[in-house]
């Protein structure tokens, strides 16, 4: 039985329709998966005559489409606008809600802007935390990998994720780095690595100096990776995350835990800009997304490169929990 994969269509006023549907043209050339469409219709309609991607949209197979508003979005819409941004709410809701009810195998979500949907009226941190509340998942991370054109791959989990540089050193806590370097290791196991061997940064320049550049590593970061290493995790560090990322992209480590979210992310997009995907570890469904944002200066130009959203399509079949006949991308040396 093929799987069933979700994609929620994200702020229509940027770039997640077209890379969506630009990326299901190029999958169903090569996988027998199904596909539900969280997004309008008619949106969706003109779209694809637009791009002349000629996708089947005319029947429930293989691509069915939904939308749990009462009313389709204006034709004209400005990027970022209101309706755009509670539409890519409602959404994601409902790709969380077909998941959790077992009607989908795995979601992929297309970009939103925090933003404008917070201008919009609704609390909002980020996709990866919206999804945690839904689902009532405390034990999450967010988790981007992605590999070069030398297939060289990084593998990044975040200990703390959207928050201002001066309060990650207040929110960084023992357990959250417990609890990233864990779910590395699980990833690992779930992307069917040979090694889960994980590499931890410190927090500050040089990993502390020692404590003279800052305490987190002594009091925060080690004691975390002194407790994995009791249950038997192949982890070290903290080590000084200008020379961790250099070791982890030579293949010497299989994934990397950062402290903060630009730490982690700036090498990953640095090899992997086009290809990298974001992966929500932790939840009861499998949640991956592209690694980008809205783009609303190119959006609408037919323009946008649907190599990350493929990624996260391939990455979603291939973690889906249910067996099917999809096989899954490389994901790496072993």
């Amino acid at each position: 039985m093929s799987h069933c994969i979700a994609i929620s269509l994200g702020d229509v006023t940027g770039v997640g329709p077209e890379v969506a549907l630009k990326a299901l043209a190029s999958e169903l050339k090569r996988h027998s998966s199904r596909y539900l469409i969280l997004g309008d219709p008619a949106l969706i309609q003109r779209l694809d005559r637009k791009l002349e991607l000629g996708l089947p949209l005319d029947r429930s197979e293989p691509i069915s489409v939904r939308n749990p508003l009462s009313h389709p979005l204006p034709e004209k819409i400005e990027p970022g606008a209101a309706d755009a941004a509670r539409a890519a709410l409602a959404w994601l809701r409902e790709g969380a809600k077909a998941c959790l009810e077992g009607e989908a195998d795995a979601l992929v979500t297309a970009p939103v802007n925090k933003e404008a949907i917070m201008r919009a009226g609704e609390k909002f941190v980020g996709q990866t935390e919206y999804l945690s509340m839904l689902a009532n998942a405390e034990r999450t991370a967010m988790m981007l990998l992605g590999a070069d054109d030398r297939d060289r791959w990084l593998r990044v989990a975040l200990a703390t994720t959207h928050l201002p540089i001066r309060e990650v050193a207040v929110h960084l806590t023992q357990e959250k780095v417990e609890r990233a370097i864990s779910l590395a290791v699980e990833a690992c196991h779930s992307l069917g690595l040979k090694r889960s061997r994980v590499g931890v940064c410190g927090l500050n320049p040089h990993a502390g100096e020692g404590g003279q550049l800052g305490t987190e590593e002594i009091t925060v970061i080690a004691p975390a990776v002194r407790a994995a290493q009791k249950q038997g995790l192949d982890v070290s560090g903290p080590y000084a995350a200008d020379t961790l990322f250099y070791h982890a992209y030579r293949g010497d480590y299989d994934a990397v835990v950062a402290m903060y979210h630009d730490q982690g992310l700036a090498p990953l997009k640095m090899i992997a800009f086009e290809r990298g995907v974001n992966w929500t570890l932790g939840l009861p469904f499998v949640r991956t997304s592209p690694d980008h944002g809205t783009a609303y200066d190119i959006a609408g130009k037919g323009i946008a490169d649907p190599s990350s959203m493929i990624a996260a399509i391939q990455l979603a079949r291939q973690l889906c929990r249910k067996s099917g006949d999809c096989s899954p991308p490389a994901t790496g040396p072993n």
